[in-house]
């Protein structure tokens, strides 16, 4: 069986929509996790998340032949698929969630008092990871793609731009306009990047 993984990205989407499937593989290994990534922190939910990266793949096919590599990069065009993707499953989840407004209150906060110290710590840490992850969702989208792209994946401005497809100068000024929301909606005292970014290394937002 021939190598692929050297193969550049641009020759791999082209066997792949000619049918060659460790090719398709192979491109799914790639960028999955970052899709996968990018339609969690955008959506706040794990099977959310996962319809995004399996529609990403299956628009791929049907829409790649209309990647144009004098564009942008093939990672720029998938994340462009994966970005309308996630307008739609997030347009969805909140009207579901919407419906659920009745649900009874989730019981965690009565388990803590009995829980052994260490599992007591565990669950605030995890309750303040989801606070933070819902905060970062139900941001307006243009300051959640920014917030997610920049502190979460840590892009640079420009990088984010290109993702984008907005001047530099937007993208800062939208990300400067998420931490104030945030900070807003989470009460937070400091500075909110520093926040997100902690919870990232602490691995709390994964």
């Amino acid at each position: 069986m021939e190598a692929l993984e050297p193969i550049p990205e641009n020759e791999l989407l082209t066997r792949a929509l000619q049918g060659d499937e460790n090719a398709f593989r192979v491109l799914y290994e790639r960028f999955k996790q970052g899709i996968f990534r990018y339609g969690f922190y955008m959506t706040n939910s794990q099977t959310a998340a996962e319809e995004v990266t399996q529609e990403t793949f299956i628009t791929l096919i049907e829409k790649g032949s209309t990647f144009n590599p004098a564009q942008a990069d093939l990672g720029a065009f998938i994340f462009g698929l994966a970005r309308n993707i996630v307008r739609r499953v997030s347009r969805r989840e909140r009207l579901y969630h919407s419906l659920l407004n009745d649900e009874p209150v989730d019981e965690q906060q009565d388990d803590a008092a009995s829980a052994p110290e260490s599992m007591t710590l565990d669950l605030i840490r995890d309750q303040r990871a989801a606070s933070l992850r819902a905060a970062i969702a139900e941001l307006p989208e243009q300051y959640r793609q920014a917030v997610v792209l920049c502190d979460l994946f840590e892009l640079s401005y420009a990088e984010a731009a290109a993702r984008l497809e907005c001047p530099v100068g937007t993208v800062r000024s939208r990300l400067h306009r998420g931490h104030a929301l945030l900070a807003q909606k989470l009460k937070l005292v400091g500075d909110a990047e520093a926040t997100i970014r902690r919870a990232g290394a602490e691995g709390c937002l994964t």
